[in-house]
């Protein structure tokens, strides 16, 4: 009981709960993997402004599953908020880790390697996985050369991708402004090649949606591009509810587009 009583209050009835425990220290939370022969599972997070971090947590951090697979790794949350009170010395820690982890977006998930503290594993985002798929996700990530030979391969081709999108999204923007809608739907079908499963029903969907900024008459050619989109989403709900809440203002629409990007739905 001494042992308990030692520990600060919010650890000590995140133990008594079987909660994970998640630690705010990068350093301490490397040493104790270094003790435990453990990985160290890095969530870098804006805990009282970022949807996404929100979402990722109660989805997947507060989940039954998550709790039976934490003991795999060791947990540190770097929270860089925006109102909640943080000490100026924890600001400047969190700032150099994520600089030294070039960590640009929230929520941003590392596994380190303890000792070492490089990097085997990276997922950017949370596009509203199930706790098991995020999981799974994780364990793909292997901290060996080959594991982290292919991460940097995965991470070069996220960057080309984005570079591209980037260019490509650009050209839509253009297509929408002189109202041409053969080039747009050139521009996201190169954007979406080699995109399969439940991501690429985002083809049909933007093609709906920049089809109807540019000629809100085509609306049936609009709604087809939905209901494909739809078809294809089967099994991931968030973009189901997505689609067919757009497919709802779609119908009732009359003359008016809705307001919309013009470029692809990021991370497609």
């Amino acid at each position: 009981m001494k042992t308990l009583l030692a520990l600060p209050l919010c650890l000590l009835a995140s133990v008594l709960s079987g909660a994970p425990v998640w630690l705010t220290d990068l350093d301490a939370a490397k040493a104790q993997g270094v003790k435990e022969n453990k990985p160290v599972l890095v969530d870098f997070t804006g805990s009282d402004w970022c949807p996404p971090c929100k979402a990722l947590h109660k989805a997947v951090f507060e989940s039954p599953e998550f709790a039976a697979a934490a003991s795999r790794y060791v947990l540190v949350e770097l929270d860089y908020p925006r109102t909640k009170p943080q000490s100026s010395e924890l600001k400047a820690k969190n700032r150099e880790w994520q600089q030294k982890y070039a960590v640009n977006s929230f929520p941003t998930i590392l596994l380190l390697d303890a000792k070492s503290g490089d990097v085997f594993g990276r997922v950017a985002g949370f596009g509203g996985q199930t706790a098991q798929k995020y999981l799974a996700k994780l364990a793909t990530y292997k901290n060996t050369p080959e594991g982290k030979a292919e991460l940097a391969k995965e991470m070069k081709d996220t960057a080309d991708r984005s570079a591209k999108s980037r260019v490509l999204g650009q050209k839509i923007n253009e297509a929408i402004a002189a109202k041409d809608f053969k080039a747009a739907e050139a521009a996201l079908e190169e954007i979406f090649d080699g995109v399969t499963g439940p991501r690429r029903a985002v083809l049909p969907f933007n093609k709906a949606r920049i089809l109807f900024m540019i000629d809100p008459a085509a609306k049936e050619k609009a709604l087809k591009y939905v209901n494909e989109a739809l078809a294809a989403a089967q099994g991931d709900e968030a973009m189901t509810r997505s689609f067919k809440a757009f497919r709802d203002k779609l119908m009732s629409a009359e003359d008016a587009a809705p307001k919309a990007a013009g470029e692809p739905k990021k991370g497609a």
